[in-house]
């Protein structure tokens, strides 16, 4: 309870900010959390970013008051945080599909994203099994790409990358230069976050000595406590959404700054995983 108490309270910060600058750091505080922590548990939970979150909100009403109210334009825009009126009309015709003056036009159609609470769900009695574990300095390398943090769209831009990397002959390269079988499966990494997006990299740990061709890139990793998470079937889409949905709000750990890993065991016709999380005590 204490639990959805703070997130709900975070929410209720949003909404009556949204007029003003928000901080990220405020919301995190009345969450009890990092704002690190805040920024990469929201999209899991709700499916989008938490500016995009914010963004949606103030357009929702910002549509409103054009509907009910005759201030002029630039003004709504300004009080909803747009420097100009054309970013404002771009970022409405993005939600809406409209521009702005467009909204006061009789029958129009338009969006509205209703302010989000939070609420205990009930579900089955599935366990989940963990582990903490510290280790120390390692380094990676591989191939990345740029990934939405949308949920939604990260879960299919990532096939698509993995896919790439198996046709330009990445994962092979890869494989050759450590001496293992073409279709071992690979590590992941996730990290370098920001906002809107994050890095996905196809990794393996890198053998000393071992001279990479410039394709690749290092990932030296510190050390660190992680909050490692098997999965026998593999399906690490779920698993990442429980992880932030049911292990962090009931457990004493937050997540740091750090990648984190999606770890794989075994040949592509028959593979386990492992998330790894860097966290630390609350």
């Amino acid at each position: 309870m204490d639990w959805l108490q703070r997130m709900n309270s975070a929410m209720e910060y949003i909404e009556t900010n949204l007029t003003d600058k928000i901080s990220y750091d405020d919301i995190a505080q009345i969450a009890c959390c990092s704002t690190y922590h805040f920024q990469r548990m929201f999209p899991f939970i709700t499916g989008i970013t938490l500016s995009e979150y914010i963004r949606r909100r103030r357009l929702t009403l910002a549509a409103f008051e054009l509907q009910t109210t005759n201030a002029k334009v630039i003004d709504i825009a300004m009080k909803y945080g747009y420097d100009s009126p054309e970013a404002f009309a771009r970022a409405f015709k993005i939600l809406h599909g409209i521009i702005p003056i467009s909204a006061r036009d009789k029958g129009v159609s338009l969006k509205a994203y209703p302010r989000m609470s939070f609420h205990i769900s009930i579900k089955g009695d599935v366990e989940m099994n963990y582990r903490i574990e510290q280790r120390g300095p390692f380094e990676m390398f591989g191939v990345y790409g740029l990934i939405n943090l949308d949920m939604k769209t990260a879960f299919s831009e990532v096939p698509q990358f993995r896919v790439k990397c198996d046709d330009d002959g990445s994962v092979d390269l890869m494989n050759e230069l450590l001496g293992r079988f073409g279709d071992t499966v690979l590590h992941a990494a996730l990290y370098d976050h920001t906002g809107e997006s994050f890095k996905y990299m196809i990794c393996y740990n890198l053998p000393k000595g071992l001279e990479i061709p410039e394709r690749f890139t290092k990932l030296s990793v510190q050390a660190l406590t992680w909050a490692i998470f098997p999965e026998p079937q593999c399906d690490l889409q779920k698993l990442w959404e429980r992880i932030y949905s049911e292990w962090f709000p009931t457990s004493e750990y937050e997540q740091v700054d750090g990648p984190s890993f999606e770890m794989y065991y075994g040949m592509a016709v028959n593979v386990t995983g492992e998330i790894w999380i860097p966290v630390k005590k609350k």
